[in-house]
């Protein structure tokens, strides 16, 4: 079995709240040894202005968001790179050193943008420990290669299965753990 694990699917169809809950599950079992961060949607008025990143030790940060000045961006956003550096890649950073499980949500469009977080995404796909994360459906050089390597288990989420894995994804999980 593969011991990194990456959601993919179409955008919105519920990989991140999958990803929490499979750490959720986790927690429950016992596994606390888990670091990283996840990503979600920010709202203002029913609509979506941007997207936060939480680390799995509670702290936030800015991803992106609707009109913020930026030399990185992606489409209507502008990309906050110091916060997504400071907050998610620390947290990445520390996950990695203290060989928990890594869960990067997402290896996508806006945080490849980083050069440090290629580094560390390919560093912990390497490393010891599993990595439970999501990836980009699009085809996109950095995210393709990542997608062919022999230790990465692709998952496809969508609408029909993604409650059911919940309990799959934390059943393939748990013995990686174990191990570790």
């Amino acid at each position: 079995m593969q011991k990194n694990i990456l959601l993919t699917g179409r955008p919105r169809v519920g990989k991140s709240t999958l990803i929490c809950h499979v750490v959720e599950n986790l927690k429950r079992l016992g596994h606390n040894a888990i670091g990283g961060f996840y990503t979600l949607d920010v709202h203002r008025d029913d609509q979506r202005v941007g997207f936060s990143i939480n680390t799995i030790d509670g702290k936030t940060g800015r991803l992106a968001e609707i009109g913020l000045a930026s030399r990185y961006r992606l489409g209507k956003y502008g990309i906050d790179m110091e916060s997504f550096e400071n907050v998610a890649l620390t947290a990445l950073e520390d996950a990695i050193a203290r060989k928990q499980l890594v869960v990067i949500d997402e290896i996508g469009f806006m945080e490849i943008k980083s050069k440090r977080f290629q580094q560390l995404v390919i560093r912990a796909l390497d490393g010891p420990s599993p990595v439970l994360g999501t990836i980009m459906r699009k085809a996109f050089y950095f995210a393709d290669d990542i997608k062919k390597r022999q230790d990465v288990q692709l998952v496809t989420v969508s609408a029909d299965n993604r409650d059911a894995l919940v309990s799959e994804i934390t059943g393939m999980l748990t013995p990686l753990l174990a191990e570790s």
